[in-house]
């Protein structure tokens, strides 16, 4: 017999799993087992920003077995769909963000991490005009933070 928690955790774990293949598939992705394993990850605890090298670490403890190269992958697909939002901080520094609404980021520098910034709260103006034959898609900004001194 199932004890009730276990049941309860069985049907919570269905649910978010139901969630992710919905999602996946709303966004034109096929639903494999990774997909849906790193989906479950990436949306289960609300909005955040994570690395690729982070998301692997957390899909290794949660018994995920998959490649560093297959979450690379993952995450540039779900990028691609519309999933993520990619936040390039500087050349070796990409994060993935769940939140993919119009807004902006601080970025604590000595801890590596990125802040949401409300998009209403920063105006950009004197924006150049695009080169003929394109269009501004989005800007991105990041107000880098370091530690104050006293």
């Amino acid at each position: 017999m199932i004890e009730p928690r276990h049941a309860d955790q069985s049907r919570a774990d269905e649910g978010r799993a139901a969630e992710a293949t919905r999602r996946l598939r709303a966004a034109e992705l096929r639903p494999t087992r990774q997909r849906i394993a790193l989906c479950r990850l990436l949306f289960s605890p609300g909005d955040r920003h994570v690395t690729a090298e982070a998301l692997h670490d957390e899909a290794v403890r949660a018994g995920v077995r998959v490649s560093l190269a297959t979450v690379y992958n993952t995450l540039h697909q779900f990028t691609a769909a519309g999933l993520l939002r990619q936040v390039v901080v500087d050349g070796s520094r990409t994060y993935f963000d769940t939140n993919t609404k119009t807004h902006h980021h601080f970025f604590r520098e000595a801890e590596g991490e990125l802040i949401d910034i409300p998009g209403d709260q920063i105006a950009v103006s004197g924006l150049p005009a695009s080169p003929e034959g394109t269009q501004i898609a989005r800007v991105d900004v990041i107000v880098r933070l370091s530690s104050a001194r006293s």
